[in-house]
């Protein structure tokens, strides 16, 4: 029904109005009498082989919803009726802002593609903290991504991390470190060795002064060499990330179909979708074998159809997610995703 009635409607509309929409339409739906017990049936996987215990947490399936869907912890609850079995809220920061001048999330159809430039755009943490604090008996697992602030200088860049991971660490059942996003100026240089190093020791200080420590994974770019990957892993281990998130949205837009033309018009933004299937698949690849799969790893990127999905785990993924492929699938791709691992037994 999505591809026939709703995704032709949409794709009418601007991205950006076209996601707020949607998520209002979904909560409508919800909100009918019977509604979620309609959507449970539709969209609920209820194999009994998909539960997954991953960094100390039990999630009732392997396929989640990325960050940047729902930036302000607005969409969750609603989220949370189309099977997914975690959702990751952000990336917050500690104060609110407007993000990046609009337009700044574009389509590619012919490559089943998105480029968005949204720059963390977002009311910041405190006001995601109250509307978590009003959701705090909600038994889903939610991940919560932090970034910093646009005016932040990346010397100072820990404070803002900090802020965010002690203001939400009652709130959340995991953090991921956003240091590659690469619509923040400036931000993608954190990943170099030595302040990312600083960075993560800082986090992990005070994670494990808490009584239960929240596991702490990073998320990194996929336009990382093979060099960038080694020191990646070598201070995951050193600093015992308890896992990677691979990965953010690419620069690199070489082999579209969409003209040249176009992505000149659209200009600066991270892509995602289909086309960074391959190159996502293929650094969770290196990594497991460099690390021995002792790092847990999510794997994102150009996830669209099931095979996308287990071609991941078989790479090395101990869970997945996506976003991009959500825009061009429907919800209905997450319960086709969990279907075909649970026949894989994946």
């Amino acid at each position: 029904m999505y591809k026939i009635l709703l995704k032709p409607l949409l794709f009418k509309l601007d991205p950006e109005k076209a996601h707020h929409l949607t998520v209002k339409l979904l909560k409508f739906a919800l909100a009918i009498p019977g509604g979620k017990s309609i959507f449970k049936s539709l969209y609920e996987s209820k194999e009994s082989n998909l539960t997954r215990e991953v960094f100390g947490l039990k999630f009732k399936n392997p396929v989640g919803l990325a960050a940047g869907f729902d930036k302000d912890g607005k969409y969750f609850n609603a989220m949370s009726h189309l099977g997914f079995g975690f959702i990751e809220i952000g990336t917050v920061t500690p104060k609110g802002q407007d993000g990046n001048p609009k337009p700044r999330l574009f389509r590619l159809p012919e490559d089943e593609a998105l480029i968005n430039r949204m720059g963390f755009n977002n009311e910041g943490v405190e006001a995601l903290v109250e509307r978590l604090r009003k959701n705090s008996s909600s038994n889903f697992i939610i991940g919560g991504n932090i970034g910093k602030n646009k005016v932040t200088p990346n010397e100072n860049a820990t404070d803002d991390y900090v802020i965010s991971f002690i203001a939400l660490f009652d709130f959340v059942d995991y953090f991921v470190v956003n240091v590659s996003s690469p619509n923040t100026p400036g931000l993608r240089e954190l990943q170099e060795k030595a302040p990312l190093t600083a960075l993560i020791t800082t986090l992990q200080a005070l994670n494990d002064a808490k009584p239960n420590r929240k596991p702490l994974l990073l998320k990194i770019a996929p336009d990382l060499t093979d060099s960038q990957l080694d020191d990646i892993i070598e201070i995951a281990e050193t600093t015992k990330l308890d896992g990677l998130i691979v990965n953010n949205t690419t620069i690199d837009k070489s082999k579209l179909k969409t003209s040249q033309q176009r992505i000149d018009e659209i200009g600066n933004g991270g892509l995602s979708g289909k086309p960074l299937k391959n190159r996502s698949t293929d650094i969770i690849r290196y990594i497991s074998e460099k690390t021995q799969g002792k790092i847990p790893i999510i794997g994102v990127g150009g996830i669209q159809t099931p095979k996308d999905a287990i071609e991941k785990l078989e790479a090395g993924a101990s869970l997945v997610q996506v976003y991009s492929g959500l825009i061009y699938e429907g919800p209905a791709m997450v319960r086709k995703i969990n279907k075909a691992i649970s026949e894989a037994s994946i």
